[in-house]
């Protein structure tokens, strides 16, 4: 409790101004018409504000940018306009992966905005382009956080020359979600010139923060009120058929066309209704295969667009491995009939989201529905707090015939983001109740975190206390099969910044993650020591020593590939060595390595090396072959067991709307070798059609075990 109070207080006496203020936009009507060309003769660029001489944040935060750049914004009744020029400092320079729509933004030439549409210093919005003409574009949450997954309809152009390369765009008010009687909104542009490995940005952002932290936004001064962005609904059918052949079962060839759509309904400039009829999620993305040497579930994120607008709301509550809610958990491999979505602002201070969906009845389970009804409200400068509720209830449920599920599952609860105006300090205190049919009592989850970060120094302390009986069916809580435990997580790090040629900075962090049961007896303990080197090309490099003690809660079989299991109470002490480092992104030829020595459950040894290689073919193609082998060795075991994840990986992209991934995926833990080819044509804006074969094979004598095509056509129409 007093840990709770003094985190409260933290809130309250980091409450100050807007860090910059001082940094304003006044953006007026366009005096013409604006051509979406990439090209600056337009006349109403002639008179409008220009942004420039903005500030660098990496390598040092302490001087202008030596890269120059101009923006210039207007707009129209419908749509926000922006035209950033940025001058190369090195003529026909160019560094690019790919034109692989929302890119890695630290492996790109790039420029993008962030907007802070209700100036809340929160939650936003961002739009960009690779210096190539690659799209990208996000929703943005906690201030920090950009979910690229979000998508949305607008219009780029860029246009490259030896000695500047241009970015113009067009973002329709529909878009977007504000207020419309509003005169500010924050932001920030954003640029990273890789060729001198140079970030800046307009509006001053200290080195340890991301570029499009809302904390230090400036402000977009409106000439008069915006008017509400009028009728805004969007239609998106889909079509799909797919077949799709069981070669293990030797089942019937299955044949299936499909139907179905969404719709998104702006009830007003700031809130969005979400709706869907028989929504397909089918993986037209596949998820990236992974070695699983741990005792607990792997997370995939959402990538699905149902669950996307105002995800945070939702699915940030909590904590990585302490989520109530996992939007995951809905509709796979069990159809979904419908949904609705309510999410959005209902003023400046007050957020809500309301979800709903349906289930039908497949095999054993019956139909289900899935409520989730969260609420926040912005306190102190730019801290919030919310609550949570999900309900998951069986429908028609049969005690004698749903034997392996609960009649119902539902979880309630409360929590304090803390964020300071300055941003050094941030954190979160979560607390839980789940509701399970025979469970009751230790049914409360509590967790909390505080982080300090100033450029050199910082740290953080995390704690975690989870009763036997909590249940979150619909949450991600990989660490619940501990059955009731507290966990501790504190860490420290310093940077020595340095004047070097070859180093920016370099430095140790201390961490321990530490697990008691039920009866507060000490379950895990790892503690590392690494040391990081950061350096001017961008490049890193780490190394590190951990030393780790386990104590088995259940019987577990150390290589997860069905083998001799170790007994539960059993205790398991060792040490390992290891480094990593990963070169400079400039460089047409890329590649990353690490490496892990030491050793491992039962006086057991483990021996892990990962690499990957990349090459472009700039900005077409990109290669990637990446390699990740175990060698485990076990006194129990006659002999050492070897796990091979091989997976090269090509992405073509002809142009910013069509690409072509290509990958395989070796994993010898699973025994499959899959092959997955994607092919997908943006042939209008948030409008696609995707073209997917996938193959998966027995590794031994590479006979088919099943095998799939699929074809889904989008459409995105603003009615």
């Amino acid at each position: 409790m007093r840990f709770l109070l003094w985190f409260l207080l933290c809130g309250v006496t980091v409450f100050a101004q807007k860090k910059n203020e001082a940094y304003q936009y006044h953006i007026r009507e366009a005096s013409a018409s604006i051509k979406v060309d990439g090209l600056e003769d337009d006349a109403a660029w002639q008179t409008t504000e220009t942004a420039k001489d903005f500030f660098m944040i990496t390598p040092m935060d302490t001087s202008r940018s030596r890269s120059k750049t101009e923006v210039k914004m207007c707009y129209d009744k419908n749509n926000l306009y922006i035209i950033a020029v940025n001058y190369k400092p090195v003529k026909g320079s160019l560094v690019v992966e790919s034109l692989k729509r929302d890119f890695n933004f630290g492996n790109n030439d790039n420029f993008f905005i962030v907007l802070d549409t209700f100036e809340d210093l929160t939650n936003g919005f961002s739009f960009g382009a690779s210096a190539a003409g690659a799209y990208w574009d996000g929703q943005e949450a906690d201030g920090t956080v950009i979910n690229l997954n979000w998508d949305n309809k607008w219009y780029g152009a860029t246009k490259n020359y030896d000695d500047r390369w241009i970015w113009e765009a067009s973002i329709p008010f529909k878009s977007i979600r504000y207020r419309p009687d509003q005169t500010r909104w924050g932001i920030n542009f954003s640029r990273l010139e890789l060729t001198i490995n140079e970030k800046s940005s307009w509006a001053p952002v200290p080195r340890q923060f991301q570029s499009a932290n809302l904390g230090y936004a400036g402000v977009l001064v409106w000439d008069k009120p915006l008017p509400p962005a009028g009728k805004n609904i969007s239609i998106i059918p889909y079509a799909l058929t797919g077949v799709s052949k069981d070669f293990i079962s030797q089942k019937p060839t299955d044949w299936r066309p499909n139907i179905g759509g969404d719709a998104k309904i702006a009830l007003n400039s700031s809130m969005n209704l979400d709706l869907t009829v028989n929504p397909d999620f089918s993986q037209v993305e596949v998820d990236v295969q992974q070695t699983n040497l741990d005792r607990f579930e792997l997370f995939f994120p959402e990538r699905r667009q149902f669950f996307l607008e105002n995800a945070d709301l939702f699915a940030s509550f909590g904590f990585a491995t302490l989520r109530p809610f996992f939007s995951r958990r809905i509709g796979l491999g069990v159809p979904i009939l419908f949904g609705a979505r309510l999410s959005g602002k209902l003023d400046k201070n007050w957020r809500i989201g309301v979800l709903d969906t349906q289930t039908q009845q497949e095999g054993d389970l019956p139909a289900q529905n899935f409520a989730v009804v969260a609420l926040q409200r912005k306190v102190f400068a730019r801290s919030n707090i919310g609550i949570l509720m999900v309900n998951k209830e069986s429908l028609g449920y049969d005690e004698q015939i749903h034997k392996s599920i609960g009649r119902y599952n539902r979880n309630i609860g409360a929590e304090f983001n803390l964020a300071s105006a300055n941003n050094i300090w941030t954190g979160k205190a979560t607390v839980l109740k789940s509701f399970s049919p025979h469970l009751s009592g230790r049914d409360v989850a509590i967790s909390s975190i505080l982080n300090f970060n100033k450029a050199n120094f910082f740290w953080q302390w995390r704690h975690e206390y989870v009763g036997e009986n909590y249940n979150a069916e619909v949450g991600y809580v990989p660490n619940a099969a501990r059955r009731g435990y507290q966990m501790l997580v504190p860490n420290a790090g310093y940077l020595f910044f340095v004047n070097s040629p070859l180093l920016i900075s370099h430095g140790p962090l201390l961490q321990s993650t530490l697990f008691w049961n039920k009866s507060n007896r000490l379950t895990d303990n790892e503690t590392t020591l690494t040391y990081t080197f950061n350096f001017r090309n961008r490049a890193t490099g780490v190394i590190g020593a951990a030393s780790s003690y386990v104590q088995l809660l259940a019987p577990f079989d150390p290589t997860n590939t069905g083998r001799e299991k170790l007994a539960a109470g059993t205790q398991h002490y060792w040490k390992s060595v290891g480094m990593d480092f990963t070169s400079s992104p400039r460089t047409k030829f890329t590649y990353a390595f690490s490496s892990r020595y030491g050793g491992f459950y039962a006086n057991g040894n483990r021996f892990n090396v990962k690499t990957t290689l990349g090459y472009r073919f700039q900005p077409y193609v990109a290669t990637k072959f990446s390699v990740d082998y175990n060698k485990i060795t076990l006194p129990y075991l006659k002999t050492p067991v070897e796990l091979w994840l091989v997976g090269p990986r090509v992405d073509i992209t002809f142009t910013n709307s069509l690409f072509w991934t290509t990958f395989v995926q070796y994993n010898s833990q699973a025994k499959n070798i899959n092959l997955n080819t994607r092919l997908q044509w943006r042939y209008q804006p948030a409008s696609d059609l995707f073209i997917v074969y996938t193959d998966n094979y027995l590794p031994e004598n590479l006979m088919v075990k099943n095998r799939a095509i699929v074809l889904k056509l989008t459409y995105w129409w603003n009615v």
